[in-house]
């Protein structure tokens, strides 16, 4: 029974664009298509069968869209319009077999009109990686197999790529303009609390993959004056997460908000509170953990929540971990989801027609 534990705070209506209301000249400047189902909800959960029975909140960014929900469809708010803006007719972009990211910028991409190339590559066979293609095809996606040398993938994309009046957009949707997405869920979030009279969490555990959510939301709460410390659980290889690169990325995204509009903070990059969490990636990318699969069932079965095993699932292996040890004795947490828990309307069974497949990719359906 999870419905006594979940509820769902007041949220301001309207509240759509928070970068707007709080930065009007530099959202001005920074167009965006509405995709997202903004404010996303905040709720309130308590978590039984754990010491005291702690409450956290909960960014439910499963939610941002009816169709396909979690992190990145804020990033594609901005990734998309700059495309569309640019003149271009396609879209391509980059990721694994069953990138979230990769299939959020290819439906939302159609959805405006826009053909969408995705690069994709092998990873981990997992449960979502057929379902995944199979709204690929669904959506018309070109799929290409991306992989190999480096000479060889330039000459993939180039092959793929040009003369097309193609936007591309790097993988996660991770540049400093789909950063612009989180700074407005951070600037979201704050004004919630601040609407429900709630205590700002001393913590934020979300999942850190190609980095861009975690930048966005520690400029957003730095820019609120907000001491909350973000807890980046890395889910990916610490070649593409690491703080060296998290630092560029936060200045990079900082400098150019304040050159835009210079009532921005030119010292947010510097007052930005994350801890790296490194303990919870385990042997690879999309692999779970014992910790991660209990995490997922916990969430299932005592939260309502649904998670996966690549992303969100580590990140409240992490949460969880904290709260039974102790860790959080007496501060408050917040749990930010940044999976996608809508259901999609495709099967995993091996399509009649795999023509438009690389070859490859048939050993995912086995």
């Amino acid at each position: 029974m999870t419905a006594p534990y979940a509820i769902g705070l007041a949220t301001i209506p309207g509240m759509t664009d928070s970068l707007g209301i709080r930065y009007p000249r530099l959202a001005e400047q920074l167009p965006k298509c509405s995709i997202a189902d903004l404010p996303t909800p905040l709720e309130s959960i308590r978590c039984p069968d754990l010491p005291g029975e702690p409450t956290i909140l909960v960014k439910r960014d499963d939610l941002s869209n009816k169709l396909y929900g979690g992190n990145k469809v804020r990033k594609l708010e901005y990734l998309l319009q700059r495309a569309k803006d640019r003149g271009a007719s396609r879209v391509a972009t980059f990721g694994t077999v069953a990138s979230n990211h990769a299939l959020a910028t290819a439906l939302f991409a159609t959805a405006l009109g826009l053909g969408c190339t995705c690069l994709l590559s092998h990873q981990s066979r997992t449960a979502k990686a057929p379902v995944a293609l199979n709204m690929h095809l669904r959506n018309s996606t070109e799929i290409v197999r991306f992989g190999g040398s480096r000479q060889s993938r330039v000459a993939t994309m180039r092959r793929s790529l040009q003369h097309r009046r193609t936007w591309v957009i790097p993988m996660g949707g991770s540049c400093w303009l789909g950063v612009m997405g989180f700074v407005n869920a951070a600037l979201e979030f704050v004004a919630q609390v601040q609407a429900n009279g709630l205590a700002m969490p001393d913590r934020l555990y979300v999942a850190n993959g190609t980095m861009g959510t975690v930048a966005g939301l520690a400029l957003g709460l730095a820019m609120s004056g907000t001491p909350t410390e973000l807890h980046a659980v890395r889910v990916t290889h610490d070649y593409i997460a690491n703080a060296g690169s998290m630092r560029r990325l936060i200045a990079k995204t900082a400098t150019m908000m304040n050159r835009l509009d210079s009532s921005v903070p030119a010292a947010a990059a510097a007052e930005c509170r994350i801890r790296f969490r490194d303990e919870f990636f385990g042997a690879g990318y999309a692999r779970a953990t014992p910790q991660t699969d209990a995490a997922i069932r916990y969430a299932s079965e005592q939260l309502g929540l649904a998670l996966d095993t690549t992303y969100s699932g580590k990140a409240m292996a992490a949460l969880l971990h904290d709260l039974s040890t102790g860790a959080l004795a007496s501060r408050d947490a917040l749990f930010w989801n940044t999976h996608n828990s809508r259901v999609l309307p495709v099967s995993a069974a091996r399509p009649a027609d795999i023509s438009a497949l690389p070859e490859e990719f048939l050993r995912y359906y086995d």
